[in-house]
């Protein structure tokens, strides 16, 4: 899940300050980032003359302090475009800022007066300021995006679960091209095509050019071993290439015709099938037009599945942006060759008082960072700088990048649809915010906390008779899960004694604070700092009874932590969930009602943990199994190991085998099967 979007954060450097904004800001407010400090060139980068009533509250001595640092990076700064980046006392980045003018724009943070009260605070936090020169704005532009994305300064706006999009792969790299979802550098030879919006999507999408056009999906390896076509040809997801059942220049015509599909050229596509089956059927080929027929009917259904699809529009991208209850929703729909492949939503970090246009500013320098933009961004506001965003996304993509704001047609109907989009997802965000800040509140009263827990930590370890262990930790807080946050443990004690969970979890949580623990020497955040999502756990959850709490006590005592809560959940009777038992420190054992809140909560968290470390743990476990071969299975020796994978091709498809399946391997008897079944389904303690 995300950081609290409501936390303190600030436009891009370009963006204005708003008169008056500074009043929804209570007295005591944590830092708030400055309005941006640019503008139009006509005022040389400096500050709207605004005396804010606030400012008062910020005490002069910092601020002279942060002045002076200021000053002093004045008189060593270039008068040419470049990015700067203020620093703290601790050296960590507080605001990251473009200018055209490096000199002026800091220039313009040195006055004396005039600063509204969320400029004053970071000037007041600053001791230094670092500058890197640009050949031009453009580039700074680029450089700032990047930056404020590495560093994540509390300042800027930010943009947060910046995932990777999936793609869809026709490979280039083999005679016989495989279709396939791929994530990361686009390095394989082949065709890409997307973005689309979900992992989901992409598979729904394969699983339907599958049936319309028989591509195969297997690896190269799998393809290799084949002797017999596999299942997906005898389901006619696949034309059998490796086992020769359509030949060359049948197999490079499916091929083309899903890359011309794929290519927006859908309607050519589907014409050239119903023809062919009109022909079958005359003919009294009826098998064949059978086929054609459903291969008509697979691509009615992805079509169907893209909802809405432009008939004016080929590649674009469609940005739409609500703002609601301090929150900011971004919604982003892809549509590429003509077609709609899907959209999601975004909860940038945007201190309320930002504009629309001045979240959705930032928020596109940092969501093209890391991607290739479109031929054409459509947006739901006016933004500044415009011009400039579209020059550096052009230079990147190597070709001209338009954006635009419709008003009118088609685009503007795709603009209000994203923005019914943008509307809806803020709402349920808003909602589910709501009941999770009920839940944390419920689980102060129930458990006797000081104060509804910022950050919660959940701890569980997986084993197998000791091997393969691994420890994991899941963070929730009051956004619900923060999956970027979660960790992993693999555990490295020497001489630790097979299934010792005590063990085990003294390893995890001495390597987990003792990393926090060092940390306030390097810079980084300690217990009790003021932040929008702290790295410090106000509450900490293992799962285990009384005797894992006490060695979790031991663990803190050694280390002098004393500001954590803990909390230890005991199963219950034959492990029923509803009957868990839950213990803390100074506390008699609590048991709560099976329909409690509270407690389903607690088993959520606990149910997270632990679907986490058993993930964590199994691909631990198949790359053993790789590196050490089958023989680790017991009664497996070479013969066996090259009967199992002559027969199945790949460890993938012998770990999904049932026992008969791996009964009519040769040499493979029903204990032997039955012992290679038990090894990959066998659960994990």
């Amino acid at each position: 899940m995300n950081q609290d979007p409501s936390a303190p954060a600030a436009p891009s450097d370009a963006a204005k300050s708003q008169p008056g904004s500074s009043s929804d800001l209570p007295p005591n407010s944590p830092d708030l980032d400055p309005a941006g400090a640019g503008g139009d060139e006509d005022d040389e980068g400096l500050l709207p003359d605004i005396v804010d009533a606030g400012t008062e509250a910020v005490p002069e001595g910092p601020l002279a302090v942060g002045r002076a640092a200021i000053e002093h990076a004045v008189r060593h700064a270039p008068t040419s475009p470049g990015v700067y980046r203020m620093l703290n006392a601790a050296n960590d980045v507080l605001y990251v800022g473009k200018a055209k003018n490096v000199r002026k724009r800091l220039a313009s943070y040195a006055r004396p007066t005039g600063q509204v009260i969320r400029i004053a605070r970071m000037i007041a936090a600053t001791v230094a300021v670092e500058i890197v020169s640009t050949a031009t704005e453009t580039e700074a532009l680029l450089l700032e995006a990047n930056l404020i994305k590495q560093l994540r300064p509390r300042f800027n706006v930010q943009l947060r679960d910046d995932k990777s999009f999936p793609y869809i792969l026709i490979t280039g790299d083999h005679w016989a091209p495989q279709i396939l979802k791929h994530r990361g550098a686009q390095s394989r030879p082949g065709r890409y095509f997307g973005p689309f919006a979900s992992a989901g999507a992409v598979g729904r999408t394969i699983t339907a050019l599958q049936r319309a056009f028989l591509v195969r999906s297997c690896t190269d390896s799998f393809f290799e071993s084949r002797t017999r076509p596999c299942l997906l040809y005898q389901i006619r997801r696949c034309a059998g290439p490796c086992t020769g059942e359509i030949d060359f220049p049948g197999y490079t015509e499916l091929v083309r015709e899903a890359t011309e599909f794929l290519s927006g050229r859908s309607r050519l596509v589907k014409q050239q099938l119903a023809a062919e089956m009109e022909r079958a059927s005359a003919e009294l080929e009826f098998e064949s037009a059978a086929l054609y027929r459903d291969r008509l009917a697979a691509l009615s259904a992805i079509q169907s599945q893209q909802g809405i699809n432009p008939r004016t529009v080929e590649e674009a991208d469609v940005f739409a942006i609500h703002q609601e209850g301090g929150y900011s929703c971004v919604e982003v729909f892809f549509f590429r060759t003509g077609q709609n492949w899907g959209n999601r939503a975004y909860f940038p970090r945007a201190e309320k008082s930002f504009t629309p246009e001045e979240v959705l500013a930032s928020f596109l320098a940092q969501f093209y960072d890391d991607k290739p933009p479109p031929k054409l961004l459509l947006l739901s506001h006016q933004i500044e700088e415009c011009d400039l965003l579209a020059s550096a996304l052009s230079i990147k993509a190597g070709f001209k990048v338009e954006i635009n704001t419709p008003q009118r047609g088609e685009k503007k109907e795709m603009i209000a649809h994203a923005l019914t989009n943008a509307r809806e997802a803020l709402g349920r965000k808003l909602a589910d915010t709501a009941t999770q800040t009920r839940l944390l509140q419920r689980l102060v009263t129930t458990l006797g906390l000081p104060q509804p827990p910022k950050r919660i930590e959940v701890y569980d370890n997986s084993h197998i008779q000791g091997s393969n262990a691994v420890g994991a930790m899941v963070v929730a807080g009051p956004d619900g899960f923060i999956k970027n946050q979660y960790r992993k443990f693999n555990i490295k004690s020497e001489g630790l004694t097979p299934g010792d969970d005590y063990a085990m979890m003294r390893e995890v949580l001495q390597r987990r604070f003792r990393r926090l623990l060092a940390q306030p020497a390097e810079g980084e955040a300690k217990p009790g700092d003021d932040d929008s999502f702290p790295q410090w756990p106000d509450l900490v959850i293992i799962d285990g009874g009384r005797g894992q709490l006490s060695a979790v006590q031991e663990i803190f005592a050694g280390l002098g932590l004393t500001q954590v809560s803990l909390l230890a959940v005991a199963k219950g009777p034959d492990r029923d969930a509803g009957r868990e038992t839950l213990f803390m420190p100074g506390r008699e054992p609590l048991k709560l009602e099976p329909r409690d809140h509270v407690l389903y909560f607690i088993q959520r968290l606990r149910d997270e943990a632990h679907r986490f470390v058993i993930g964590s743990h199994r691909k631990l476990r198949k790359k053993d199994i790789r590196e050490a071969g089958l023989q680790e299975i017991p009664g497996i020796g070479p013969s066996r190991k090259r009967a199992l994978l002559h027969h199945f091709g790949t460890l993938k498809e012998i770990e999904r085998a049932s026992i008969a399946d791996l009964g009519k391997v040769p040499g493979v008897s029903a204990e032997s099967a039955r012992k290679i079944f038990e090894f990959f389904h066998t659960q994990p303690g």
